[in-house]
């Protein structure tokens, strides 16, 4: 009996790690669980790979990602405008945002800026610019009949300074005079930018004469000078006009500084002188220096008691005189109807001399009379072809 009991503790000993093999029980019932959980993540691992290589989830996913970044990206910069960033979370609102330059958004305006280089593009205007052409070369055809001067190297200086002009034979001409130019710019101008040919008178006291006179005749005009004479009333003929009361030294002296004012021109005629013109042994210096120089003379017949065609004649100088004043009125009608007498003396004598005044009226009527005539079968002369034409003497 001894011999038994010290054996049960040993049991009881050999028996103390049996409290483990429950555990160790445990733990091999719960290693089948943790293999079929591996088993069945390593087959959706494999299902997922499959689908990742075919191409079926992994795009869905990746783009998924890509939707809601950009949806947080604009959330940030439009915090000032809270309703808009309710409004932005679905993808397409800032694509279309994107897109459109013109939207609020901040990351337009690059665009904005570009819009703005296709606006200037508006480069078209040009064509435009390409019509006015063919009316400038529309212009040149009136000059085109003028022939080039064909002078004798002895002529006399009115024919070298001749407008150089034929007139068609068997039409009547008409030489239109516009005197009293140079003093006011403004009409004196407007008288130029008529249509050529016309004969320009210019006062000796005009500012930038030379200028002025350069000017008209580059225009297609032929040039006079307008000398001022003394009138039979009170109107004052401007400075260092010629008067009876002169001596002949101071009549000639005033008459060389007048005819060189300037240069160019064909011939002289009377500024006023209804006064000066009817007294023979005042104009007979004047009209001697006149025909010394190779000028031709134009009576403006201020006076029907002038001298001056008669002591033309006995110069044996080329001349001529006035046979109608356009403007003694003013208006527009009065000057049509001026001018339609002019015509009936062109008809009568073959040709015809009016002489204006650069007065609105007066070039305003001319203006569009000059096209009509022409058209009635009239040729538009310069004075020194009526000369030249009709008159005898130098």
């Amino acid at each position: 009996m001894a011999k038994k009991t010290p054996r049960k503790p040993q049991k009881a000993a050999a028996r103390k790690p049996s409290p483990k093999t429950p555990a160790a029980a445990s733990g091999r019932a719960v290693s089948p669980v943790l293999l079929a959980l591996a088993g069945v993540i390593a087959v959706f691992a494999v299902a997922l790979g499959a689908r990742f290589i075919i191409g079926g989830d992994a795009p869905e996913t990746e783009s998924v990602v890509e939707r809601e970044a950009p949806v947080i990206a604009p959330a940030s910069p439009i915090k000032a405008p809270p309703p808009k960033v309710a409004e932005a979370p679905p993808p397409p609102p800032p694509v279309r945002e994107a897109e459109p330059a013109p939207a609020p958004v901040p990351a337009p305006p690059p665009q904005v800026t570009e819009a703005p280089a296709p606006v200037p593009v508006p480069a078209p205007p040009p064509p435009p610019a390409m019509t006015p052409k063919p009316v400038v070369a529309m212009l040149p055809p009136p000059v085109a009949p003028l022939e080039p001067p064909k002078v004798a190297p002895g002529s006399p200086l009115w024919k070298k300074n001749a407008l150089p002009f034929r007139a068609p034979p068997g039409k009547p001409a008409i030489a239109i005079v516009i005197d009293d130019m140079g003093v006011d710019r403004k009409r004196s101008n407007r008288a130029v930018s008529l249509p050529a040919p016309l004969t320009l008178a210019w006062l000796p006291y005009a500012h930038e004469l030379p200028a002025q006179a350069r000017t008209a005749r580059a225009a297609g005009h032929e040039l006079m000078l307008h000398l001022p004479m003394e009138p039979s009333g009170s109107a004052d003929p401007g400075p260092q006009a010629l008067r009876v009361s002169l001596d002949k030294g101071e009549i000639l002296r005033r008459t060389k500084a007048a005819l060189d004012s300037f240069d160019g021109y064909v011939g002289v005629n009377n500024h006023m002188g209804s006064r000066f013109t009817a007294d023979s042994a005042a104009m007979a210096p004047v009209l001697g220096e006149i025909a010394r120089r190779g000028l031709l003379w134009l009576d403006s017949r201020t006076t029907a008691k002038s001298a001056g065609l008669t002591l033309a004649r006995e110069f044996q100088m080329p001349f001529a005189g006035r046979d109608i004043f356009l403007d003694n009125e003013m208006t527009v009608p009065a000057v049509r109807g001026q001018l339609a007498k002019t015509e009936q003396v062109a008809r009568k004598q073959g040709y015809a001399i009016a002489i204006g005044h650069p007065h609105d009226a007066t070039i305003d009527a001319l203006a569009s009379w000059m096209p009509e005539v022409q058209k009635r079968g009239f040729v538009l002369v310069p004075v020194s072809a009526v000369v030249r034409a009709h008159h005898t003497g130098g």
